[in-house]
């Protein structure tokens, strides 16, 4: 009797074996499958992104991220990043916007904040040679239904074609260009963007000009 239930769990086991990686290789061939496309609609989001916050742009050329500078090199945070409060925004990928000519017109930077009250928000903003925010265009952003998500409507718009050195948030309407209204109730997802936007504006002045970019 013992035989015949060893029997039957060596059984069991092998057919939960076999269900197990006939499950594996199925998803790995829908992956595989799926691989591609999922990437050809990442880039053409990057690409569409691009444009929105650069349109008078011809071209746009990769020029590294914050671990990888343009010429392969190491291409560092500002010092004080985190005393700034940035410490939880990633710089992504940069891209120069360039003209007809070649010529630089300003950045498109990537831009994650683990700050979002549902995640990361990731999205792209262009800033132009004379530190014009022509605006953002939102990738990835998971917030509050009928709250955080209305950053798209009322966040979004706010941030183009602004010069300032910084923003912030207030809730009692803006008064300034460096002021932004917030979301409301949704100070979270509202403190995110902004602060996610001061960094890359922080990044462009302290490293992608000040490093000798913005010269080309």
């Amino acid at each position: 009797m013992n035989s015949g239930k060893e029997n039957s769990m060596v059984r069991d086991a092998f057919i939960l074996f076999a269900i197990t990686l006939i499950a594996g290789l199925i998803l790995g061939a829908v992956y595989q499958v799926t691989k591609e496309p999922i990437a050809v609609q990442k880039e053409k989001a990057k690409q569409q992104a691009c444009t929105e916050v650069f349109q008078d742009a011809a071209s746009f050329e990769a020029v590294g991220t914050a671990a990888e500078g343009e010429d392969g090199g190491t291409r560092t945070t500002p010092d004080g990043w985190a005393e700034l409060g940035f410490e939880a925004v990633d710089i992504g990928e940069v891209m120069a916007a360039k003209d007809g000519n070649g010529a630089t017109l300003g950045y498109v930077i990537t831009v994650n904040d683990h700050e979002g009250y549902g995640g990361d928000i990731e999205f792209m903003m262009g800033v132009r040679i004379d530190g014009t925010l022509n605006g953002i265009s939102l990738l990835s952003i998971s917030e509050t239904a009928g709250l955080g998500m209305r950053a798209e409507e009322v966040l979004k718009p706010q941030f183009a074609n602004k010069n300032a050195e910084s923003f912030e948030y207030v809730k009692t309407g803006a008064a300034g260009d460096n002021q932004i209204d917030a979301i409301s109730g949704a100070t979270i997802t509202t403190h995110a963007v902004t602060n996610g936007v001061n960094a890359g504006l922080h990044y462009f002045r302290e490293v992608l000009m000040e490093g000798g970019s913005g010269n080309e």
